[in-house]
């Protein structure tokens, strides 16, 4: 049998501990700096997010609530055009239709759009877009959607969306976690 003796200098081995714990956390630290510079100012202003059904009222109450976070923000998503007696010629609302009561009674939900061509849409009319977050004036600051790209489509088999979920939270994060 073989034995060996180790004899531990409690100051050297502190210093190693030490100089690990250091180099780890500058490493996490730059990790850190990192995403929020390039992540955050960068590269999710010129991304594309998709909403879908099921993350509309999630992302339309988000916007909302904190506006200025999402001034930049490419989105892309489809509705039906709705307008109002007081809106501009050049404005509608890219509305869905959100399921308020069990017994299926709805409400008109969705962002205020502008484009150019916004006439040659009828009320009803299906269309994806893909536009920026800008903030916008109607009965108070809003996020208006300043089209980039329209297209008509047919009716969306999922045209109706719901209340945001009781586990909704929050965050300016929302949109730029791209799926």
């Amino acid at each position: 049998m073989f034995v060996y003796n180790v004899k531990l200098d409690s100051k050297k081995s502190f210093k190693i501990i030490f100089a690990i714990m250091l180099i780890i956390g500058i490493i996490i630290c730059g990790f850190i700096v990192y995403k929020v510079i390039f992540n955050n100012s960068f590269s999710s202003q010129n991304e594309v997010y998709k909403i879908e059904p099921n993350n509309y009222t999630n992302v339309l109450k988000a916007v909302h609530e904190d506006l200025d976070t999402y001034i930049g923000q490419k989105i892309s998503f489809s509705g039906y055009v709705y307008r109002v007696y007081d809106l501009k010629e050049n404005e509608f609302v890219l509305a869905r239709d959100m399921v308020v009561s069990s017994d299926f009674k709805t409400l008109v939900v969705g962002f205020l759009c502008s484009c150019k061509n916004a006439a040659d849409f009828e009320n009803n009319t299906w269309v994806n877009i893909t536009g920026k977050i800008t903030k916008g004036y109607y009965h108070g600051d809003i996020p208006v959607i300043e089209i980039e790209k329209i297209e008509k489509i047919t009716k969306q088999p999922d045209c109706f969306v719901y209340p945001p979920d009781d586990f909704y939270i929050p965050t300016s994060s929302l949109l730029y976690n791209n799926p």
